[in-house]
Protein backbone atom coordinates (compact mmCIF):
# COMPACT_ATOMS: atom_id res chain seq x y z
CA UNK A 1 0.00 0.00 0.00
CA UNK A 2 1.25 3.52 -1.13
CA UNK A 3 1.96 5.93 1.79
CA UNK A 4 0.98 9.11 0.25
CA UNK A 5 4.20 10.98 1.75
CA UNK A 6 6.41 8.56 0.30
CA UNK A 7 4.40 8.57 -3.18
CA UNK A 8 4.87 12.58 -2.94
CA UNK A 9 8.70 12.57 -1.36
CA UNK A 10 9.56 9.78 -4.31
CA UNK A 11 8.03 12.08 -6.68
CA UNK A 12 10.15 15.30 -5.71
CA UNK A 13 6.72 17.29 -4.92
CA UNK A 14 6.04 19.26 -1.92
CA UNK A 15 2.72 16.84 -1.14
CA UNK A 16 -0.61 16.33 -3.02
CA UNK A 17 -3.08 18.92 -3.74
CA UNK A 18 -6.80 16.87 -3.81
CA UNK A 19 -9.31 18.53 -5.61
CA UNK A 20 -11.78 16.10 -4.69
CA UNK A 21 -12.82 15.40 -0.88
CA UNK A 22 -16.01 16.07 0.88
CA UNK A 23 -16.79 17.98 4.19
CA UNK A 24 -20.22 18.49 5.10
CA UNK A 25 -22.74 19.83 8.23
CA UNK A 26 -22.38 16.68 10.62
CA UNK A 27 -25.98 16.05 10.13
CA UNK A 28 -25.71 16.45 6.15
CA UNK A 29 -22.96 14.23 6.37
CA UNK A 30 -24.68 11.26 8.76
CA UNK A 31 -27.25 11.42 5.66
CA UNK A 32 -24.73 10.50 2.97
CA UNK A 33 -22.76 7.94 5.42
CA UNK A 34 -26.13 6.22 5.28
CA UNK A 35 -26.82 6.37 1.91
CA UNK A 36 -23.35 4.44 1.53
CA UNK A 37 -24.28 2.62 4.46
CA UNK A 38 -27.62 1.14 3.04
CA UNK A 39 -26.38 1.02 -0.50
CA UNK A 40 -28.50 3.43 -1.45
CA UNK A 41 -30.28 3.69 -5.06
CA UNK A 42 -27.54 6.16 -6.69
CA UNK A 43 -24.65 4.35 -4.98
CA UNK A 44 -26.02 0.63 -6.65
CA UNK A 45 -23.34 -1.91 -4.62
CA UNK A 46 -22.44 -2.01 -0.87
CA UNK A 47 -19.80 0.64 -0.10
CA UNK A 48 -18.30 0.20 3.34
CA UNK A 49 -16.89 3.13 4.44
CA UNK A 50 -12.93 3.28 5.28
CA UNK A 51 -12.72 6.74 7.07
CA UNK A 52 -15.35 7.60 9.18
CA UNK A 53 -15.24 10.18 12.09
CA UNK A 54 -15.69 14.04 12.77
CA UNK A 55 -14.33 16.66 10.59
CA UNK A 56 -10.79 17.52 12.77
CA UNK A 57 -9.59 14.57 12.83
CA UNK A 58 -10.72 13.85 9.21
CA UNK A 59 -8.36 16.81 8.56
CA UNK A 60 -5.47 15.55 10.50
CA UNK A 61 -5.69 12.43 8.50
CA UNK A 62 -4.96 14.60 5.44
CA UNK A 63 -2.44 16.84 7.14
CA UNK A 64 -0.91 13.06 8.03
CA UNK A 65 -0.60 12.26 4.53
CA UNK A 66 0.79 15.31 3.36
CA UNK A 67 -2.28 16.82 0.99
CA UNK A 68 -1.53 20.35 1.02
CA UNK A 69 -5.27 21.10 -0.46
CA UNK A 70 -8.03 19.89 -0.40
CA UNK A 71 -11.32 21.03 -0.75
CA UNK A 72 -15.23 20.51 1.13
CA UNK A 73 -17.39 20.29 -2.22
CA UNK A 74 -20.58 20.46 -0.64
CA UNK A 75 -23.53 19.60 -3.30
CA UNK A 76 -27.12 20.25 -2.67
CA UNK A 77 -29.92 17.80 -3.55
CA UNK A 78 -33.16 20.20 -3.35
CA UNK A 79 -34.14 23.76 -3.37
CA UNK A 80 -33.52 26.40 -0.65
CA UNK A 81 -30.26 24.30 0.88
CA UNK A 82 -27.00 25.65 -1.05
CA UNK A 83 -26.95 28.71 0.85
CA UNK A 84 -26.75 26.85 3.87
CA UNK A 85 -24.09 24.75 2.75
CA UNK A 86 -22.26 27.42 1.39
CA UNK A 87 -22.15 29.34 4.45
CA UNK A 88 -21.21 26.29 5.98
CA UNK A 89 -18.49 25.84 3.72
CA UNK A 90 -17.11 29.45 4.33
CA UNK A 91 -16.59 28.79 7.72
CA UNK A 92 -14.69 25.38 7.05
CA UNK A 93 -12.32 27.03 5.15
CA UNK A 94 -12.12 29.97 7.61
CA UNK A 95 -10.50 27.34 10.25
CA UNK A 96 -9.03 24.87 7.98
CA UNK A 97 -6.41 26.62 6.11
CA UNK A 98 -5.56 24.07 3.89
CA UNK A 99 -9.25 24.13 2.60
CA UNK A 100 -10.20 26.11 -0.88
CA UNK A 101 -13.35 28.08 -0.26
CA UNK A 102 -15.99 25.56 -1.73
CA UNK A 103 -19.91 26.39 -2.57
CA UNK A 104 -22.68 24.67 -4.56
CA UNK A 105 -25.69 25.96 -6.20
CA UNK A 106 -29.41 24.48 -7.39
CA UNK A 107 -31.50 25.11 -10.08
CA UNK A 108 -34.38 27.16 -8.07
CA UNK A 109 -35.11 31.09 -7.65
CA UNK A 110 -32.27 33.40 -7.08
CA UNK A 111 -29.84 30.95 -7.68
CA UNK A 112 -27.97 33.69 -9.81
CA UNK A 113 -27.87 36.32 -7.33
CA UNK A 114 -26.05 33.73 -4.72
CA UNK A 115 -23.44 32.77 -6.90
CA UNK A 116 -23.25 36.69 -7.92
CA UNK A 117 -22.73 37.32 -4.36
CA UNK A 118 -20.33 34.76 -3.88
CA UNK A 119 -18.61 34.64 -7.13
CA UNK A 120 -15.63 37.07 -5.19
CA UNK A 121 -14.83 34.37 -2.82
CA UNK A 122 -15.84 31.05 -3.93
CA UNK A 123 -12.62 29.34 -5.26
CA UNK A 124 -14.51 26.01 -6.00
CA UNK A 125 -17.88 25.35 -7.54
CA UNK A 126 -19.15 21.56 -7.06
CA UNK A 127 -22.30 20.66 -8.81
CA UNK A 128 -23.75 16.60 -8.57
CA UNK A 129 -26.43 16.32 -11.23
CA UNK A 130 -26.75 12.70 -10.25
CA UNK A 131 -27.94 13.56 -6.75
CA UNK A 132 -29.61 16.43 -7.50
CA UNK A 133 -31.86 15.09 -10.34
CA UNK A 134 -31.50 18.38 -12.74
CA UNK A 135 -30.43 18.46 -16.16
CA UNK A 136 -27.30 21.09 -16.43
CA UNK A 137 -29.33 22.79 -19.08
CA UNK A 138 -32.07 23.75 -16.98
CA UNK A 139 -33.35 27.83 -18.11
CA UNK A 140 -33.04 28.49 -13.99
CA UNK A 141 -29.47 27.91 -14.71
CA UNK A 142 -28.24 29.83 -17.48
CA UNK A 143 -27.09 33.23 -15.70
CA UNK A 144 -25.55 31.67 -13.23
CA UNK A 145 -23.19 29.02 -15.40
CA UNK A 146 -22.88 33.08 -17.51
CA UNK A 147 -21.40 33.91 -14.27
CA UNK A 148 -19.20 31.00 -13.67
CA UNK A 149 -17.85 31.25 -16.79
CA UNK A 150 -17.06 35.01 -16.38
CA UNK A 151 -15.36 34.37 -13.09
CA UNK A 152 -13.45 31.38 -14.73
CA UNK A 153 -13.96 29.82 -11.22
CA UNK A 154 -13.60 25.96 -11.48
CA UNK A 155 -16.68 23.68 -11.35
CA UNK A 156 -16.56 20.04 -10.24
CA UNK A 157 -18.82 18.70 -12.08
CA UNK A 158 -20.31 15.13 -11.42
CA UNK A 159 -22.01 14.24 -14.41
CA UNK A 160 -21.08 10.95 -16.01
CA UNK A 161 -23.60 7.84 -15.06
CA UNK A 162 -21.40 5.96 -12.56
CA UNK A 163 -21.96 4.53 -10.20
CA UNK A 164 -25.49 4.75 -11.35
CA UNK A 165 -26.88 6.16 -14.49
CA UNK A 166 -30.06 8.82 -13.92
CA UNK A 167 -32.09 10.31 -16.86
CA UNK A 168 -29.44 13.63 -15.90
CA UNK A 169 -26.09 11.86 -16.22
CA UNK A 170 -23.91 11.39 -19.51
CA UNK A 171 -22.00 13.48 -22.13
CA UNK A 172 -24.93 15.08 -23.96
CA UNK A 173 -26.31 17.50 -21.59
CA UNK A 174 -22.40 18.82 -20.80
CA UNK A 175 -21.91 19.30 -24.30
CA UNK A 176 -24.86 21.30 -24.74
CA UNK A 177 -24.03 23.54 -21.44
CA UNK A 178 -20.94 24.39 -23.00
CA UNK A 179 -21.99 25.26 -26.51
CA UNK A 180 -23.92 27.44 -24.63
CA UNK A 181 -21.11 28.83 -22.72
CA UNK A 182 -17.41 27.33 -23.90
CA UNK A 183 -15.76 29.37 -21.63
CA UNK A 184 -16.73 27.81 -18.08
CA UNK A 185 -14.00 26.31 -16.56
CA UNK A 186 -15.22 22.29 -15.88
CA UNK A 187 -13.47 19.74 -14.01
CA UNK A 188 -15.43 16.29 -14.69
CA UNK A 189 -15.35 14.71 -11.69
CA UNK A 190 -14.34 10.52 -12.17
CA UNK A 191 -12.72 11.00 -15.23
CA UNK A 192 -16.24 11.09 -16.53
CA UNK A 193 -16.84 7.23 -15.14
CA UNK A 194 -18.20 5.18 -17.07
CA UNK A 195 -18.49 7.62 -20.80
CA UNK A 196 -14.43 7.89 -20.27
CA UNK A 197 -14.08 8.69 -24.41
CA UNK A 198 -16.77 11.02 -24.67
CA UNK A 199 -15.37 13.52 -21.45
CA UNK A 200 -12.30 13.19 -22.39
CA UNK A 201 -12.88 14.69 -25.94
CA UNK A 202 -14.78 17.22 -24.35
CA UNK A 203 -11.71 17.92 -22.20
CA UNK A 204 -9.32 17.61 -25.24
CA UNK A 205 -11.66 19.64 -27.33
CA UNK A 206 -12.67 22.40 -25.04
CA UNK A 207 -9.74 25.20 -23.40
CA UNK A 208 -11.17 25.21 -19.58
CA UNK A 209 -12.54 21.83 -19.65
CA UNK A 210 -10.74 18.63 -17.29
CA UNK A 211 -10.83 15.56 -15.16
CA UNK A 212 -10.73 14.49 -12.09
CA UNK A 213 -8.87 11.28 -11.34
CA UNK A 214 -11.28 10.42 -8.63
CA UNK A 215 -11.60 6.59 -7.85
CA UNK A 216 -11.06 6.16 -11.56
CA UNK A 217 -8.65 3.50 -12.16
CA UNK A 218 -9.12 1.88 -9.18
CA UNK A 219 -10.08 -1.62 -8.76
CA UNK A 220 -12.91 -1.01 -6.89
CA UNK A 221 -14.27 1.56 -9.03
CA UNK A 222 -13.67 -0.78 -12.28
CA UNK A 223 -15.54 -3.14 -10.77
CA UNK A 224 -18.74 -1.28 -11.38
CA UNK A 225 -18.24 0.84 -14.46
CA UNK A 226 -15.54 -1.54 -16.64
CA UNK A 227 -11.71 -0.79 -16.96
CA UNK A 228 -9.96 2.33 -18.16
CA UNK A 229 -9.77 1.63 -21.90
CA UNK A 230 -6.11 1.47 -22.56
CA UNK A 231 -6.45 3.03 -26.12
CA UNK A 232 -7.21 6.34 -24.11
CA UNK A 233 -4.38 6.57 -21.73
CA UNK A 234 -1.90 8.25 -24.61
CA UNK A 235 -4.49 10.97 -24.82
CA UNK A 236 -4.92 10.85 -20.72
CA UNK A 237 -0.94 11.72 -20.73
CA UNK A 238 -1.20 14.51 -23.16
CA UNK A 239 -4.23 15.99 -21.16
CA UNK A 240 -2.38 15.58 -17.78
CA UNK A 241 0.67 17.28 -19.27
CA UNK A 242 -1.16 20.08 -20.72
CA UNK A 243 -2.24 20.98 -17.24
CA UNK A 244 -6.24 19.45 -17.36
CA UNK A 245 -6.33 16.19 -15.26
CA UNK A 246 -6.06 16.65 -11.30
CA UNK A 247 -5.68 14.05 -8.69
CA UNK A 248 -9.32 13.56 -6.62
CA UNK A 249 -9.64 11.18 -3.66
CA UNK A 250 -13.22 11.28 -3.00
CA UNK A 251 -11.90 11.28 0.80
CA UNK A 252 -13.47 10.63 3.47
CA UNK A 253 -16.73 8.61 1.67
CA UNK A 254 -14.06 6.10 0.07
CA UNK A 255 -14.27 2.03 0.65
CA UNK A 256 -10.38 1.67 0.68
CA UNK A 257 -7.08 3.31 2.47
CA UNK A 258 -6.00 6.44 0.65
CA UNK A 259 -3.01 4.99 -0.62
CA UNK A 260 -5.21 3.22 -3.40
CA UNK A 261 -5.80 5.82 -5.43
CA UNK A 262 -2.61 7.01 -5.70
CA UNK A 263 -1.38 3.18 -6.60
CA UNK A 264 -4.01 2.98 -9.43
CA UNK A 265 -2.18 6.13 -10.65
CA UNK A 266 1.05 5.05 -10.84
CA UNK A 267 0.18 1.82 -12.21
CA UNK A 268 -1.16 3.83 -15.57
CA UNK A 269 2.48 4.02 -16.34
CA UNK A 270 2.29 7.43 -17.68
CA UNK A 271 5.52 8.95 -16.11
CA UNK A 272 6.89 11.05 -13.23
CA UNK A 273 6.27 13.97 -14.98
CA UNK A 274 2.67 13.32 -15.21
CA UNK A 275 2.17 12.01 -11.95
CA UNK A 276 3.77 15.24 -10.40
CA UNK A 277 1.82 17.05 -12.55
CA UNK A 278 -1.74 15.42 -11.71
CA UNK A 279 -0.98 14.92 -8.09
CA UNK A 280 0.44 18.97 -7.72
CA UNK A 281 1.51 21.32 -10.14
CA UNK A 282 -1.91 21.39 -12.41
CA UNK A 283 -4.10 21.91 -9.13
CA UNK A 284 -1.46 24.77 -7.88
CA UNK A 285 -2.08 26.03 -11.31
CA UNK A 286 -5.74 26.20 -11.08
CA UNK A 287 -6.07 27.09 -7.07
CA UNK A 288 -2.90 28.85 -6.94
Amino acid sequence: MSDPRTFATELGIPGLQDLHTHFLPPRVMAKVRAQFDEAGPLIGRPWPLHYRDEDDALVEVLRSFGVRRFTALPYAHRPEMAEFLNDWAAGFAARVPESAVCGTFFPEPGVTSYVSARSETVEVWKVHVQVGAFDVTDPLLDAAWGVVADTGTPVVLHAGSGPVATPYTGPGPVAALLRRHPRLRLVIAHAGAPEYADFLALAEDHERVALDTTMAFTPFFEEMGGAYPPGLLPRLRDLGLAGKVHLGSDFPNIPYPYGVQLEALARLDLGDDWLRAVCWGNTVALLG
